[in-house]
């Protein structure tokens, strides 16, 4: 029988992806598209733009229009304070939910006489949290 996933990442999660892009580097949204590779994403520029427009409009981001005599001008996207936050936010909610995954998996395992899924994660040890720590946004 068929679980019905499809497989990919979910959508909410192309948000904190871009706020640890911008992070490590400002960028322009054309050249995001390829470090978003990195983390698991396909091409999907419509959806970047969108997703930067709307954390800009947060006050997660900011822009500034960047002119250059050889191209258009490109809006050059910078973290805020308020990003800065959210994407804290967002590590420690991954974290619990990988820690989730973990015990999921590990009890998986055991039902099924110690096989674990097809592909075996290195586990890294977490300081416990007993509060899931969801950002907030907006």
């Amino acid at each position: 029988m068929d679980c019905g996933y499809t497989g990919g990442l979910p959508p909410a999660f192309l948000r904190p992806c871009l706020l640890l892009l911008i992070k490590e580097q400002p960028g322009h949204g054309y050249d995001l598209v390829p470090r978003l590779k990195s983390l698991g994403f396909d091409d999907e520029p419509a959806a970047l733009y969108r997703v930067l427009r709307t954390l800009e409009t947060q006050g997660m981001l900011r822009s500034e229009w960047e002119f250059s005599s050889t191209g258009p001008a490109r809006r050059l996207y910078h973290l805020t304070a308020r990003g800065d936050e959210a994407l804290a936010g967002w590590a420690a909610a991954l974290e619990d939910t990988a820690r989730s995954l973990d015990h999921y998996l590990d009890r998986y395992a055991q039902a099924s006489n110690g096989r674990r899924t097809r592909l075996t994660r290195t586990r890294v040890e977490r300081p416990s949290n007993p509060q899931p720590a969801w950002p907030r946004v907006g």
